[in-house]
């Protein structure tokens, strides 16, 4: 994998598997075994993810995913077990996955802290996912409005602060976004001279288009020949997806080449009200290629450095 100021290239595994709000591709990979501990680079033989220490009600710290594609934090069964939470006695959830959306049982977390961010009385899904891969749930920080991601995956490092307002340094790509309802960040991206909307999910191990893009590169005749995926996500759902090699995605300064999409008509897009225009989910296979990714929600940038 080779990231520039122009041009990232990706090689990267065929077997796809999706999730919800996220998509996991090697889900029988254990935490244990992973290096670094908390930002995983996407390599060749594997995707990286980015993992944050959390305190829940006092103890912890626990290994969390952390999510931007998510508005809910989600917990294992263990670690409800363990904080002493019993979602039979909580109201149920409904919980939108790639695949499909399932009611889940739910508790409530009275206190969660990491870095700068704290909240409060938050309902908490308690699902089994293979994303988790061992971790202990997934932190969803769709929501997050003032505060500061960064990601350094040479240092294996990752903070989240309280945005200062200040841009990151002239040697980063800057990549403007928007906040879609709900808090997503939405950038826009051009592939194959078609104009998407790009969600930034750290979530997901791999990249997803919806029907409405593969429908517009189509007419342009960019695509290459599908190869047929089975979609898996955190619901029951399962789905259909082609696997293709997409025209280069343009973002602001940067551009990747040489990407695979998995198309499909998959359901998250609907629950983010993104089916009926060309969109795509950018996953870990992106982002875990950089060296650095920072997500300021309050300037409502993405920076990634080479």
């Amino acid at each position: 994998m080779r990231f520039t100021a122009l041009i990232l290239a990706l090689w990267l595994p065929m077997q796809v598997y999706g999730g919800g709000p996220s998509a996991a591709l090697n889900p029988q990979i254990d935490v244990a075994e992973q290096e670094p501990l908390f930002a995983s680079p996407t390599r060749l033989d594997r995707i990286g993810r980015i993992v944050a220490p959390v305190t829940i009600n006092g103890q912890g710290p626990f290994r969390l995913v952390v999510d931007t594609g998510a508005s809910h934090t989600t917990i294992s069964p263990a670690l409800a077990a363990r904080l002493g939470l019993l979602p039979m006695e909580e109201p149920t959830v409904i919980l939108n996955g790639v695949t499909g959306a399932e009611i889940v049982p739910a508790v409530t977390i009275a206190r969660l802290e990491v870095g700068d961010l704290i909240v409060e009385g938050a309902r908490a899904p308690v699902i089994t996912t293979d994303i988790m891969a061992g971790a202990d749930g997934i932190l969803g920080v769709a929501g997050l409005k003032r505060e500061r991601i960064l990601v350094d995956f040479r240092k294996d490092r990752i903070s989240i602060s309280r945005s200062k307002g200040t841009r990151a340094t002239a040697e980063m790509l800057r990549i403007p976004a928007v906040r879609l309802s709900g808090g997503l960040l939405m950038v826009m991206a051009r592939v194959g001279g078609v104009r998407v909307r790009a969600i930034i999910d750290t979530g997901a191990e791999r990249s997803l288009g919806n029907s409405a893009l593969r429908a517009a590169l189509r007419r342009r005749n960019v695509l290459e020949p599908p190869r047929v995926t089975v979609v898996f996500g955190t619901t029951a759902a399962v789905s259909q997806g082609e696997l293709r090699a997409i025209p280069p995605v343009v973002l602001g300064s940067a551009t990747i080449s040489d990407m695979d999409l998995v198309f499909g008509d998959f359901h998250i897009f609907k629950a983010w009200d993104l089916q009926t225009q060309p969109a795509m989910l950018i996953g870990m296979d992106v982002l875990g290629g950089v060296q650095k990714l920072i997500i300021d929600f309050y300037r409502r940038e993405v920076y990634v450095l080479a």
